[in-house]
């Protein structure tokens, strides 16, 4: 027992030497503040905003009010609202009082059900274990390029396209290659080029279709082009199909799992746009994999992320299967006709424009218009188009070079009539204004 408390004793004081020895902080003194941020942080960039955040204001001369013909949100001018019906079942769900908590890292089954119901096809038949429920379709993209972004791995991306591919890509350090996309065309794929920039590094191909920003539409033909190019070179799609059926006109969408195929898809869609309730988040991810070549990895890749964050609101998923299943179909018609007027009365008013060569559309809700800026005295490119314009006559459009669409402004179908009139009139005079 002595023995113990000597031991005891002499164990303590060598402790407390040890302590006493160390200094009160490994942190050397510092005597201001300085909070580091990663690399990544400060590396990535949104092109949209870099651009419209530091643009000058319109000059005191410019007319009033300012129209915005760059904002890719139909909700913001109040002239396409949801369905009654859309608005009605999520307020249910709402009050229920059911679906209030957190819902499972993938979706509510019922509604991965639904959605699971609602894409498939007599050759693909889906189950709820097929698609993963997502914080909107930019959440969708985000998953997928997460998970496919293995160290060394490239992927191809359309151009003109939309600027958030890129800069996915630039997040996970994954190099994003353009194909091109052909105006004179339609803005259909150039396969041939697609094929010389694919390697053996090379993990996918996205496709958009419909397309922002060129509101292109691919023809049934197109997609199968697109498939047999997507089989040969052994890679699979991934489709941003979020502007879906909204087509105009005599234009059919033709979905890339729609057509029979061996080629493995992973489309990302959501309830954004074609339901018009963008700030409601609610995307889905669906794979369409009949072989069961994505099955071993990518599925449990995008479930572990889903894991990471959880994802779209509880109430509003409750709700999709009654929006997928009971909006009435007199909606999407409605909206159709909608955007082909406007698609109509912009391209009509622009094509007569000395200096513009806009190309129609046939989908989603955009317009590019290119520049031919050998007719302008003192305008060399679409960014200087873009910034003249909002500074003189205070119509902001987004310059293409956003895009990769050099020599071309996007605009916006979904502004009303009347303001949309009075832009292309103000566009006019500033070409007249300008011309060389």
């Amino acid at each position: 027992a002595t023995f113990d408390v000597v031991l005891f004793v002499v164990v303590c004081c060598l402790t407390s030497a040890a302590i006493m020895s160390e200094p009160a902080s490994k942190r050397q003194r510092i005597d201001h503040w300085d909070v580091d941020v990663s690399e990544r942080s400060m590396s990535f960039e949104n092109g949209i905003r870099k651009i419209v955040d530091n643009m000058k204001q319109p000059t005191k001369d410019a007319p009033q009010p300012t129209i915005r013909l760059s904002i890719g949100d139909p909700t913001v001018f109040g002239n396409f609202p949801p369905s009654k019906h859309v608005e009605d079942v999520v307020i249910k769900s709402l009050r229920s009082q059911k679906n209030n908590g957190y819902a499972p890292s993938r979706g509510y089954d019922s509604t991965r059900e639904a959605v699971a119901s609602y894409h498939s096809f007599a050759h693909s038949q889906l189950s709820k274990d097929d698609v993963w429920i997502t914080s909107g379709c930019s959440g969708a993209l985000d998953l997928v390029f997460a998970a496919l972004s293995a160290k060394g791995k490239n992927i191809l991306i359309p151009a003109p396209g939309f600027s958030l591919y890129r800069t996915l890509a630039a997040n996970y350090s994954f190099e994003a290659r353009s194909y091109p996309c052909l105006a004179s065309k339609g803005w259909e794929i150039d396969l041939a080029k697609l094929e010389e920039i694919a390697d053996s590094n090379t993990c996918a191909i996205l496709i958009t279709n419909p397309s922002n920003p060129c509101g292109s539409c691919f023809s049934e033909n197109h997609v199968k082009e697109i498939l047999a190019t997507a089989e040969k070179l052994k890679l699979p799609i991934i489709a941003d199909e979020i502007y879906g059926d909204m087509v105009f006109g005599e234009n059919k969408f033709t979905s890339m799992a729609s057509i029979k195929s061996n080629v493995p898809v992973i489309a990302c869609g959501g309830l954004a746009k074609q339901w018009l309730v963008p700030g409601w988040r609610l995307g889905w991810i669906i794979a369409y994999d009949k072989n069961q070549i994505l099955s071993k990895k990518v599925y449990p890749a995008i479930t572990n992320l889903t894991q990471l964050i959880l994802g779209a609101c509880s109430f509003v998923q409750a709700a999709v299967p009654s929006i997928l299943k009971e909006t009435p179909k007199e909606f999407a018609a409605e909206i159709k006709q909608k955007l082909k007027s406007a698609a109509d009365m912009c391209y009509n008013g622009l094509a007569t424009i000395p200096g513009l060569k806009p190309v129609k559309p046939s989908g989603a809700m955009y317009m590019l218009v290119g520049i031919d800026t050998t007719k302008f005295r003192d305008i060399s490119n679409d960014r200087e188009f873009m910034e003249m314009l909002y500074a003189e006559k205070a119509v902001m459009c987004l310059p293409g070079e956003v895009f990769e669409a050099k020599n071309f402004v996007r605009i916006v179908l979904t502004v009303p009539s009347d303001a949309m009139k009075t832009a292309l009139e103000r566009i006019e005079a500033f070409c007249k204004e300008h011309l060389a």
